[in-house]
């Protein structure tokens, strides 16, 4: 829907600031960056903060470690199986790696396993591309040759935007390996954004001190999806795909390796065993958990699956006590809400500003601060823009950059908010999106180390499943680059531990059952089961009406 005559009426005192602050922006007299105190004080409003939303773990290798309430729910939660009636006997299918998600880090694992003499398969929940890969906008980081950078620049950004809190390895290895991932993927095909001259255009993003933001548009991971996944498909000789099939628990050998996965068959409803001579866990987030109650950007399958099943094989968790919300999420119009608006938006000229037009934040900034200077903004000084239905968000002033660059900038730039909007009657070229802080990325995960081996043998990580990487925040940009980094990294290293290492024999759930007890000896899990698979958003009203028909129908 277009915005109501109320919210227009505030859009003129948002326009009433606009020369000045392009005025500003022009002679680079904007709002100041904080200083680390500023930051440090900013960040109390920050959801992660708020003690009462995190517990400790009862049970599992991380007991005693507070997290937040929708992540301990799932891992203080019993198995979807019953170990003793899967039969381990019966192989469905047999591989030497199996990738255990479909998304950008998934595929890219699959094409270096294959490349390094591998039989793959992918299995994957929903559709193979159906992940966050898809739904990331904005760019990915990477110091490419002539944009006076280099891997060391980077490598600080990544460790301070992380409060110095990341795991330096990780770390190193993500920013040295950044220029060959751009190039790997150029030379499969993805169309980043040029200029005529053919030198890849790149933008700031919130805690850069370089421009190192590649990019395609705004739809930089749709690209990117696109890209591994034609040439995942074109290699259907050694990479099968099995859709709808997501893994729900992770088989181990009487050696204690990883050694496949047991998948459920979303549209048969029957369980399947895949015996395979290594795993890459490449699952994804946990925006569908909804930690706090906030909207998500994440995809529908985001929750958290590869480290339910990894924390019950015995893998350690590392960082989930932060969870990154992304600044600049839809709340108006709420048939969109939750979408994510890129920062590339904040990274080519266009101001945050409160109901009074006044921007109150440089837009640069971290993250984390960028998203605690808003709830600050809406929920202490009362500045925010109310919306039809009570809630409030911040004017993202679009229209500003093109009248920092030119006319016809938006719409060229990021046609996929333009077009989104377009169908709403809202033109972001003339109008201000309205936005508030979004669930967006889940900076921890499982503990795993720089060649993609976590500490269950056999068992490899690969994207936003594994922690450590990006310490307590995550920078714009370094998520698309996890991916492909450590996707690839992975799916090399179970290749080559297929030849070296794995060993065959009996399969088993054991540890599944004890983990099962292990819930049962804690009391805590309230009848819970996981991996969830899937959200519900059934409100009890339809439920009822639901129950009531079944039972009539019953009747009849």
């Amino acid at each position: 829907m277009p915005y109501p005559e109320e919210l227009k009426q505030l859009i003129k005192v948002v326009e009433s600031t606009r020369s000045e602050r392009v005025e500003r922006k022009k002679k680079n007299e904007e709002v100041p960056f904080m200083s680390l105190e500023e930051r440090h004080d900013i960040l109390k409003y920050h959801p992660d903060f708020i003690e009462e939303g995190r517990r400790e773990l009862q049970v599992g290798p991380s007991k005693g470690y507070r997290i937040a309430h929708e992540m301990a729910n799932v891992l203080e939660a019993k198995s979807r199986v019953d170990p003793a009636k899967i039969d381990l006997s019966k192989i469905d299918y047999e591989t030497d790696v199996l990738v255990i998600g479909g998304g950008g880090a998934g595929t890219a694992a699959a094409l270096l396993a294959q490349e390094n003499g591998a039989k793959v398969i992918i299995a994957t929940k929903l559709r193979h591309g159906d992940a966050n890969t898809m739904m990331a906008e904005g760019g990915i980081q990477a110091a490419t040759k002539g944009h006076k950078d280099s891997p060391y620049f980077h490598y600080l950004d990544v460790m301070g935007g992380g409060h110095f809190k990341n795991t330096p390895e990780l770390v190193e290895t993500l920013v040295n390996n950044a220029p060959d991932v751009i190039k790997w993927l150029e030379g499969l095909g993805c169309n980043f954004s040029k200029f005529p001259d053919g030198t890849l255009k790149t933008i700031h993003g919130g805690g850069t001190s370089r421009k190192r933001m590649h990019f395609a548009a705004d739809i930089t991971g749709a690209e990117m999806m696109r890209t591994v996944r034609d040439e995942a498909r074109n290699r259907s000789n050694d990479i099968s795909v099995i859709e709808f099939s997501p893994a729900v628990e992770l088989i181990l050998n009487e050696h204690g390796q990883c050694a496949g996965a047991v998948l459920y068959n979303l549209e048969t409803e029957e369980y399947l065993v895949i015996k395979a001579k290594a795993v890459v866990m490449a699952t994804g987030g946990c925006g569908r958990l909804h930690v706090q109650g906030f909207m998500t950007t994440n995809h529908y399958g985001a929750t958290a699956d590869g480290i339910v099943m990894g924390y019950r094989a015995g893998v350690k968790i590392c960082f989930l006590h932060t969870v990154q919300y992304h600044p600049t999420g839809i709340v108006f119009p709420e048939q969109a809400e939750g979408i994510l608006i890129t920062e590339k938006f904040r990274g080519s000229g266009a101001n945050l500003v409160n109901i009074e037009g006044q921007q109150f934040v440089n837009e640069r900034e971290p993250r984390d601060v960028e998203a605690s200077s808003i709830i600050r903004e809406c929920v202490e000084r009362g500045k925010g823009i109310p919306t039809p239905t009570g809630k409030r968000g911040i004017w993202l002033d679009s229209p500003m950059i093109d009248m920092l660059v030119g006319p016809g900038t938006v719409q060229r730039e990021f046609p996929g908010k333009y077009i989104l909007y377009k169908r709403f009657g809202i033109d972001i070229a003339k109008e201000p999106m309205l936005i508030y802080p979004t669930l967006h990325y889940q900076n921890g995960g499982l503990e795993f180390t720089s060649d993609g081996a976590t500490a269950l043998p056999g068992l490899f990580l690969g994207g936003e499943v594994g922690g450590g990487t990006h310490g307590e925040n995550r920078l714009m940009g370094n998520s698309l680059l996890d991916i492909m980094v450590y996707g690839r990294i992975a799916g090399k290293s179970a290749a080559e531990y297929v030849k070296a290492k794995a060993q065959d024999g009996k399969l088993s759930l054991e540890h599944v059952v004890k983990y099962n007890k292990e819930i049962d000896d804690a009391g805590v899990s309230d009848g819970r089961i996981a991996p969830m698979l899937l959200p519900d958003y059934t409100t009890p009203e339809i439920k009822k009406k639901q129950l009531t028909a079944h039972y009539e129908g019953t009747i009849r």
